[in-house]
């Protein structure tokens, strides 16, 4: 059957389509500090809508726009409890300038626009080594603590380093098909040499539901659950 839905005598958006949608994370102000990424980098924003009347049986269509940068959009189409992940990757040629991503939501006669941006350094991935090396200890843990999860040494992940100017604490983003995992690590000696994991699972968390702690890598401590972030990490 083919629903189909026509807008208003007035050209205004029926109360059953209108909507707004919400970014994550939000542009910043002027007394904040810019997000940064590197070329090559998964910049993935995390996109909601609201319904603005009643529930509708129609969804918001995501898309994007990224000058100087590549875009991947994953659960284009949403309802409201719904995420959509937007990934900009910028290009070389990009270094040194501001990325300004245009994020777009239609439905039927409806839609709502969101503009964010972030800096792109110069810089390169020198962390993907040991990020896998930390993830495959936590995985290999969560396998047999946490079969509930659904997380097992054959897991396919893909990574991408975040937080580029960060240099005490590391940050390295880890996706499967249902998870978005965030390690990050304190690059101290003994016993100061702490490694976490949160987890988020994809297109229906907003911020992670999941936390595990290394109190010390090198003294090869027990994954321990800790309360997990409000936010994730970008």
């Amino acid at each position: 059957m083919i629903i189909a839905a026509f807008p208003p005598a007035s050209g205004e958006p029926d109360e059953n389509t209108a909507f707004h949608i919400n970014v994550i994370p939000e542009q910043r102000t002027e007394n904040q500090d810019p997000l940064y990424s590197i070329a090559g980098q998964h910049f993935v924003f995390l996109v909601t809508i609201a319904d603005e009347g009643q529930e509708c049986e129609l969804p918001v269509t995501i898309s994007a726009e990224a000058p100087g940068a590549e875009v991947i959009i994953y659960q284009e189409d949403i309802f409201e409890g719904e995420v959509a992940e937007v990934v900009v990757i910028p290009a070389q040629a990009s270094i040194g300038t501001t990325i300004e991503v245009t994020i777009t939501g239609t439905r039927d006669s409806a839609s709502d626009e969101k503009v964010v941006s972030f800096e792109v350094a110069e810089g390169e991935d020198d962390r993907q080594e040991y990020a896998e090396e930390l993830l495959d200890k936590f995985v290999s843990w969560l396998a047999t603590n946490h079969p509930e999860l659904g997380i097992t040494d054959d897991t396919a992940w893909n990574g991408t380093m975040v937080s580029p100017v960060w240099l005490v604490v590391s940050h390295y983003l880890f996706f499967s098909e249902e998870w978005e995992a965030h390690i990050e690590w304190h690059i101290m000696v003994p016993p100061y040499d702490w490694a976490r994991i949160d987890l988020r699972h994809r297109f229906d968390e907003l911020e992670p539901s999941y936390a595990f702690e290394i109190s010390s890598v090198n003294a090869t401590s027990e994954p321990v659950p800790i309360e997990a972030p409000e936010t994730v990490w970008r």
